[in-house]
């Protein structure tokens, strides 16, 4: 790639219609919002919604790279765990499904295809959701958790310091 490779790369993941499965891909619509109005040429950020796939392939060639996910731990509703990507990344089973693909398999196998055309600093924001049903609307705890992670992530873009 050429000089002016993006430097940083943030994807959100989640479904729209599982209420707080949607926090990653909220959040990263935001941040798509606030760089339309403040624009740095060295972030891109992308909504890849539930596509293993994409996150694969959007992340190549990036220095650094931030993913946001809703997650079921068990843990209290709105906790947010900020862990590095070498902790999270799994190879993927073999499976005939790629939706079966997802970002964890998607940071593992991208490092095993890409290698040093995919970042070595990957940062995971996992937001622990407290409904995951039909529905449109975060819940409150899950909202001001997205809030959070929202501001710490525009305060790193706006200070051009990685996290």
């Amino acid at each position: 790639m050429t000089n002016d490779k993006r430097q940083i790369t943030i994807i959100g993941c989640g479904n729209l219609n599982r209420s707080d499965d949607a926090v990653g891909v909220i959040v990263a619509q935001r941040l798509q919002h606030y760089l339309a109005e403040h624009p740095h040429r060295h972030v891109q950020v992308y909504d890849c919604g539930t596509a293993g796939m994409e996150v694969m392939f959007q992340a190549r060639g990036c220095k650094q790279l931030i993913i946001i996910d809703a997650s079921t731990t068990g843990s209290e509703p709105g906790a947010v765990f900020k862990v590095p990507g070498k902790e999270l990344e799994a190879l993927p089973e073999a499976s005939y499904n790629l939706h079966d693909f997802r970002w964890d398999n998607a940071l593992a196998a991208g490092r095993k295809i890409f290698q040093n055309d995919f970042p070595q600093e990957v940062i995971v924001y996992l937001i622990e959701a407290a409904n995951l049903d039909f529905g449109w609307e975060l819940s409150s705890a899950v909202k001001d958790s997205a809030d959070l992670v929202f501001a710490e992530i525009k305060a790193m873009i706006e200070s051009g310091v990685s996290g």
